[in-house]
């Protein structure tokens, strides 16, 4: 099945909700239901991404099947790790990835889009988030420590760094 990955657009906003409604309808039954509550991430969030250029859509089979923000530069809420990067050089971070579960290989489709653009990429997810922990570290991230989120609440960090950019 091939996949296609593209900005998202303000059109696509139906799609996306209905992606993260389905992902927050997942998490809830698999034992995950605080990450993401009832309604994270807020709407004015999700057009934000969009606005910024951040967000990008996920197709397959004519339609969108997941979405995520993938952003260059550094990211406020991994200043502060308990734990150690395992490296400072520049980064990507991808956040608020989320798939409708219909279609296999949106969460591999993405991190390869994300290596393309740089090398050195970043994520972080719930310690309840089984199934992104096992996606996250089936793509080779390494887990690097513990960070906290806006909300003060800690997320599980990850970093996956091009073997040639190791020092």
């Amino acid at each position: 099945r091939r996949m296609t990955i593209r900005q998202a657009e303000q059109k696509d906003l139906f799609d996306i909700s209905r992606i993260y409604e389905r992902a927050r309808e997942y998490m809830a039954a698999t034992g995950n239901p605080t990450q993401w509550g009832k309604s994270f991430p807020p709407e004015n969030l999700i057009k934000d991404d969009i606005c910024q250029k951040y967000s990008y859509v996920v197709e397959a089979d004519g339609g969108i099947h997941g979405v995520f923000a993938f952003i260059s530069g550094t990211d406020p809420t991994y200043a502060h790790i308990e734990g150690a990067w395992m490296s400072d050089a520049p980064y990507g971070t991808i956040h608020r990835i989320a798939s409708d579960g219909t279609v296999k290989g949106v969460f591999a489709a993405a991190i390869a889009f994300c290596k393309s653009r740089i090398s050195h990429i970043r994520i972080d997810t719930h310690a309840d988030n089984k199934t992104m922990r096992r996606a996250i570290e089936k793509a080779r991230f390494k887990e690097c420590g513990i960070i906290r989120v806006a909300d003060g609440t800690p997320r599980i960090a990850y970093e996956l760094i091009a073997e040639q950019d190791i020092r």
